[in-house]
């Protein structure tokens, strides 16, 4: 198949990049390379695959409704794995007209040429964020997430929106992933596990916000990879699926994880929890298990330990 992944140069995108490259499919890397962080670890992600002839890197941004019409028309798409947007929860309460521009805006670009190229098969990249501070746990698909609690959580809900519309009015084919604190290799430098290694390898303070019972279900991004892969090949017409870790980690229980992961104690910085963050997430799976066949494979502990051995390598240390 030939594939369009945007955002295919960040985190995510980048090892979902291999996995895809590993199954011979032709692969579309559409990222604008944005300075959120350092371009360069982008073009580091993706340097590996660069010079393989089943790879092409376009630098364009999905707000770019010309530059998106180019690469429709150039290549015969046969999936979107629509990963790109602007991230991060506490980023967007500075920026939400930068998140509502990039975010939904560009997920409209993106439907509409899906739409005109009769691309059939269109992957989204939710999140957990959209089910706010959901008090019932573990959150489930048919949940009210009519409360999302910052700009970016409500894009992604608007963003569910226009997929279905799209699948409603033009019979699309759509999956909507709701990821689940993705971690592991090629971390994004803002996300919370690489800034605590990072932090804690070198000596710094790390952050601890609240008194550290706050929980997340953590999934490790190989996890993720695998339940993206699984929705290529099916024909739902419209689902949206949770894809989370199913086990809650307090924020106590990962610094003691990473503690002993790098084999150093934390400088303990201790700060207010800062508005837009839940108290907790907790994924229900029996539907991506179910549909899919999907259950996560990476216990947290031993994937915070291949996140650490990434770090080493990828830092010189």
């Amino acid at each position: 198949m030939k594939i369009l992944v945007t955002g295919g140069a960040g985190f995510i995108g980048s090892n979902l990049c291999v996995r895809l490259l590993k199954e011979n499919h032709q692969v579309i890397c559409l990222d604008n390379f944005n300075s959120y962080y350092s371009p360069d670890i982008k073009k580091q992600n993706i340097t590996p695959f660069q010079n393989n002839p089943n790879f092409t890197c376009v630098i364009e941004d999905i707000v770019n409704h010309n530059a998106l019409e180019k690469v429709f028309i150039e290549n015969h798409i046969d999936a979107v794995i629509h990963l790109a947007a602007k991230a991060g929860v506490r980023a967007s309460l500075d920026d939400p007209e930068g998140f509502t521009v990039n975010n939904i805006v560009g997920t409209l670009h993106l439907l509409e040429v899906c739409r005109r190229y009769k691309v059939k098969n269109f992957i989204f990249a939710s999140s957990s964020s959209v089910y706010g501070n959901n008090k019932k746990v573990p959150f489930s698909e048919t949940d009210n997430v009519d409360y999302p609690i910052s700009p970016y959580a409500a894009t992604k809900k608007a963003n569910e929106l226009f997929c279905f519309n799209y699948h409603y009015l033009y019979n699309l084919n759509m999956v909507c992933l709701r990821f689940f604190s993705v971690y592991g290799p090629n971390n994004r430098p803002d996300m919370a596990h690489f800034t605590m290694v990072n932090d804690i390898v070198n000596g710094r303070p790390i952050k601890k916000y609240g008194d550290g019972s706050s929980r997340r279900d953590y999934t490790y991004v190989d996890d993720i990879v695998e339940g993206i892969m699984a929705c290529l090949d099916k024909s739902f017409g419209f689902e949206i699926i949770n894809l989370g870790g199913s086990d809650a980690i307090t924020l106590n229980q990962i610094i003691a994880t990473l503690e002993e992961a790098v084999g150093k104690k934390a400088i303990i910085n201790e700060m207010p929890m800062p508005p837009g963050d839940v108290d907790q997430t907790l994924a229900d799976i029996e539907k991506a298990k179910r549909l899919l066949g999907w259950e996560p494979k990476t216990k947290y502990a031993d994937g915070v330990k291949k996140l650490v051995a990434w770090y080493r390598e990828s830092h010189g240390i």
